[in-house]
């Protein structure tokens, strides 16, 4: 079937809205989405700019959120009329996968980084020509087919042009704090960076007990946000020595977790820096970038550790309900950083979202939808 696509034709080249992108058929495994809305994440403009090995022409796009349409014969899980939220691909037979780590899977770069399916075919053509895809997702389209293993079924009566963005940024941030680094009550936490998954860290770092929560950052109006959504601390490190502030505010010791979201080499060692005896530092950005470590000094007397995580070492379809469940209480405001855009609108979105202008923006694909419909 025909859809409609936002391509990006080669390397740094602009989204072009094409409506002539023909979609796979449907296996006994799949399903079948309308799209709804879709977030745009900053790993979408690192493909675009070619910041990995990608194939174009490309559809990007994998914070989607979408109505079945149809489910194929295999589905045990899902039904048409379910609203869903789309993720990464986990492939569920091999060992990680078996042992509860699908953002370790061992086929995680082959089935979502690829360009194509995990079986190897195309996902998009364009007049027989493969068109490559995202996370055996690529939601900046109308329709897309995905696996069963792609979706997260959510509630009918939450705005479900919120919630693609839980699929990647939101459980990202969150789950590098929730799952990964699990701060005990009372432990302390910086965060580099209040963007979409800087914030969703921090929510967690509060949601976790941390009664130190501080938020770092050079757009003043970010860390205002910041502290409306938990931080108890913010540090404009334009102005200031974010080390020197962490340190003054911890007792000169420093911090017990820090996450890094820029992906800029000296605020990543600057989050190292500010670690505590014994501290973590998890560096969770999409950067080409590199750091120096001194690892006799900070890694070894010092005993600090510095790790990555991929998507919030989360299981989708744990994490996102858990999410939506810190939402509904007040505590997890992510809608707060949203603002919506119309799906032709995806480069003035992007730029917006690259100049820090917009902390999520989320593009409406289907503009007729509405709430709890």
């Amino acid at each position: 079937m025909k859809i409609k696509a936002a391509v990006v034709e080669k390397k740094g080249a602009p989204f072009v809205i094409k409506n002539d992108i023909e979609l796979a058929e449907m296996g006994p495994d799949d399903v079948q989405v309308h799209m709804v809305a879709s977030g745009i994440c900053h790993s979408d403009e690192a493909l675009r700019k070619g910041d990995a090995v990608i194939d174009y022409p490309i559809v990007l796009g994998h914070e989607g959120s979408g109505i079945v349409e149809k489910v194929g014969s295999n589905v045990q899980n899902f039904e048409p009329g379910d609203h869903v939220v789309l993720s990464f691909y986990a492939c569920r037979n091999c060992e990680n996968c078996l042992d509860g780590r699908p953002t370790q899977c061992l086929h995680y770069a082959d089935n979502n980084l690829s360009g194509h399916r995990p079986d190897g075919t195309a996902h998009f053509t364009e007049n027989g020509d493969k068109v490559a895809d995202m996370f055996d997702q690529s939601s900046f389209t109308s329709t897309t087919v995905v696996r069963e293993a792609n979706c997260v079924k959510v509630p009918k009566d939450l705005d479900l042009r919120t919630l693609g963005p839980l699929g990647c940024g939101y459980v990202t941030g969150s789950g590098t704090v929730l799952n990964t680094l699990k701060p005990k009550p009372g432990e302390t936490i910086a965060v580099f960076g209040t963007g979409a998954v800087g914030l969703a860290a921090m929510m967690a770092g509060k949601i976790s007990g941390c009664t130190t929560v501080i938020a770092v950052d050079i757009v003043d109006s970010r860390l205002e946000l910041a502290k409306e959504l938990g931080a108890t601390h913010v540090i404009n490190s334009k102005n200031e020595n974010a080390v020197e502030a962490i340190r003054e505010l911890t007792g000169g010791f420093g911090v017990n977790y820090t996450v890094d979201t820029t992906g800029i080499t000296s605020v990543m060692e600057d989050s190292i820096e500010a670690l505590a005896q014994g501290g973590v530092s998890a560096c969770i950005a999409v950067t080409p970038n590199h750091i120096d470590l001194d690892t006799w000094n900070s890694l070894c007397v010092n005993d600090k550790a510095v790790i990555g995580v991929n998507m919030g070492d989360s299981i989708p379809q744990i994490d996102v309900p858990r999410l939506i469940r810190f939402y509904r209480q007040g505590m997890f405001d992510f809608d707060k950083t949203i603002k919506f855009y119309k799906f032709e609108d995806i480069n003035e979105a992007n730029a917006d979202s690259g100049k820090g202008v917009t902390i999520k923006p989320v593009l409406i694909i289907d503009e007729d939808y509405k709430p709890g419909d």
